[in-house]
């Protein structure tokens, strides 16, 4: 399957996206209302459209809009519109958001800058389906699948009284929560070779090299901005670099150094150290075990592929 480019596909290999893009497939099959969450950059935006596209709602509209670039004063009316002289620049009426999003997917980024007087009229129409714009005294109602997403700590924001608890239970019906890229690292190098592709075609330019101990160095280094942090790195390369060589000492600064901090490592070492071969058994017995001895299914929690991951089922005499 595919996850991240500017044609809204998604692409990656890693058993952490791919469990992911599972999860969406199944949301996109009904109707329920969907809280993504995940760190700045990991593709919330695309997670959602992709939810839509695969969803009986594809051919409807499709609208999105970030909540903290809301105007304080007119988030009310952004979304549940307003009536013709309801307040001072009110001159004409205004349909309203949830009105033109009506059979299709409203996508409401940063849900937690929602201001706290309008989260109650929001969860009044997530549960009903009322919209009563400014100025008007009777409720419209619409048909639009809801899907929020923020990048805060949802919980923290209700236990702070930011955000009111009985709207984040029921925006959160069916979670989907999105992995950092330093969770699917496997997927770096092939984002990459995507990145350059398309940008290659966008400034007309050759793309440049990146040698083995440089890629590795990228492959360990966290990325902080995840895969929008990745697509820009590839565009200043792209830029710098064109057809040219880029070596450890051409990467940036905050790359480079990272390689003499202390990691995070996935597996902590014991001290008393470990027998390897027995290690190895014991992973790939409990892989079959989570995946209920789907081998298909085994080899992805693995990141193997089923062909490697048989192989070495017969080389230890396992099932």
């Amino acid at each position: 399957m595919n996850t991240h480019t500017t044609t809204h596909i998604i692409y990656g290999q890693s058993p952490a996206i791919q469990e992911s893009l599972r999860s969406a497939a199944l949301i996109a099959a009904t109707h329920v209302t969907t809280f993504i969450t995940g760190e700045t950059g990991t593709g919330k935006e695309l997670f959602a459209r992709y939810i839509h596209q695969k969803s009986t709602r594809k051919n409807k509209p499709y609208i999105t809009i970030n909540c903290a670039a809301l105007p304080e004063n007119l988030v009310e009316s952004s979304l549940f519109g307003h009536k013709k002289g309801a307040f001072t620049d009110a001159i004409e009426n205004h349909k309203g958001i949830i009105a033109q999003a009506n059979e299709g997917t409203l996508f409401l980024d940063e849900i937690t800058e929602l201001p706290f007087q309008l989260q109650a009229k929001l969860l009044r129409f997530l549960e009903n389906g009322e919209c009563q714009g400014v100025g008007y005294h009777q409720a419209r109602y619409y048909d639009v699948r809801v899907i929020a997403a923020s990048n805060k700590n949802i919980h923290q924001e209700v236990k702070a009284g930011r955000f009111r608890q009985d709207l984040f239970y029921r925006l959160n019906i069916v979670p989907l929560e999105l992995p950092p890229l330093r969770k699917r690292i496997g997927d770096v190098a092939l984002l990459m070779s995507l990145f350059f592709r398309d940008l290659v075609k966008e400034y007309k330019i050759t793309a440049p090299t990146i040698t083995k101990e440089a890629q590795l160095c990228l492959q360990r280094y966290t990325w902080a901005g995840n895969v929008r942090e990745l697509r820009n790195f590839c565009e200043r390369m792209l830029i710098l670099f064109s057809g040219k060589t880029i070596g450890i000492d051409n990467l940036p600064t905050e790359i480079r150094q990272q390689r003499h901090t202390k990691r995070d490592f996935v597996f902590h070492l014991p001290s008393q150290g470990i027998q390897l071969e027995m290690l190895e058994v014991d992973l790939y017995e409990q892989a079959i075990q989570s995946s209920r001895g789907n081998k298909s299914a085994a080899a992805r929690l693995l990141g193997l592929s089923r062909d490697a991951f048989l192989y070495r089922l017969k080389k230890y005499g396992l099932r």
